[in-house]
């Protein structure tokens, strides 16, 4: 199979939504008006982000929800995306599984897939996406003020307890890993929580690299700090029994894409409202306060010293 019948095959869908798609040198797009583009890039590589065996299904799944949680933590309504693959050779069957995969979740969020490319080389995966939001109301990880409290979406910390599993740290029952591969083969991107919360949210951010690592990210670009009460951060009972992985997977282990944001203490109830809307729970796990940092306190109020930060590819 050549690499243009592959794209031809696998990879060309119809693209009402583009001026042009797949098959020329660059795909046409047009936002909405007064609407600008939300642009954001992830790339998954063999061996670091996932194993060789992994589902190609649920790896397609996986390769565009990391993106579409980014344009979830910016309230931007998802558009098109490119796809850049490196690949071994030309194996049908795994192609056939990745597409469906890739392209049931896009199905799902309206996604266009506009271009591309392929070429021989280890297993890589490259997702550009394009969203849209109005400039004024896009969410960022810079406006949150003091005395926001501070929520996070879902019960983080479960896919990283699956891939301790993986990685031979721990050893989970069938039952309790079949519990958190979701959150780690498939990750569902929070699309409607961020539009949600347009208008409402002083800032927000995906967590992808670790609870305590990605908030961090917000206190650095506001110039605030935080004050954080473990007992609260919502812990499935799965991770819970096993208390010598609790607090790293669920401060520092990454791979959750849920959404941590701030909101004025104001507008609590309607937090609690957006959470019975979406039927997505929504917890209140601290407030901003001035100053640098971030503070975690145990529920006597006595500091927690957490053995690491977010996830760095580099460290």
């Amino acid at each position: 199979m050549s690499e243009f019948d592959l794209i031809k095959r696998y990879f060309t869908r119809d693209t009402p939504g583009a001026l042009l798609g797949v098959g020329d040198d660059a795909a046409l797009l047009q936002p909405s008006a007064d609407r600008v583009l939300a642009v954001s890039s992830d790339m998954l590589v063999c061996g670091t982000h996932f194993y060789a065996d992994a589902d190609p299904y649920l790896l397609g799944h996986k390769t565009l929800a990391v993106n579409l949680s980014d344009l979830a933590a910016m309230g931007a309504v998802p558009r098109w995306a490119t796809l850049a693959i490196a690949m071994p050779g030309a194996d049908e069957v795994w192609l056939e599984k990745f597409s469906a995969g890739f392209f049931a979740l896009a199905g799902a969020h309206g996604v266009e897939l506009v271009g591309g490319d392929t070429t021989r080389g280890p297993l890589n995966l490259c997702v550009t996406i394009f969203g849209e939001v109005q400039a004024a109301q896009a969410l960022r990880r810079g406006g949150a003020q003091a005395d926001d409290e501070i929520w996070v979406s879902g019960e983080p910390g479960n896919a990283a307890l699956a891939l301790a599993h993986l990685q031979g740290r721990v050893v989970l029952p069938g039952d309790d890993f079949s519990v958190c591969a979701p959150a780690l083969y498939q990750p569902q991107p929070r699309v409607a929580l961020g539009l949600a919360l347009l208008g409402l949210a002083s800032s927000a951010i995906d967590v992808s690299d670790g609870l305590l690592g990605d908030l961090g990210h917000i206190l650095a670009a506001s110039g605030v700090g935080a004050a954080v009460e473990y007992a609260a951060i919502p812990v499935s009972d799965t991770l819970r029994r096993y208390p010598q992985l609790e607090k790293q997977c669920v401060l520092s282990g990454g791979d959750d894409y849920e959404l941590c944001f701030t909101v004025p203490a104001s507008r609590h109830d309607a937090v609690l409202r957006i959470s019975k809307q979406l039927g997505l729970p929504l917890t209140r796990i601290g407030r901003i306060v001035a100053g640098h940092g971030c503070c975690i306190y145990d529920a006597a109020g006595n500091p927690i010293n957490p053995e690491s930060g977010g996830y760095d590819h580099f460290r």
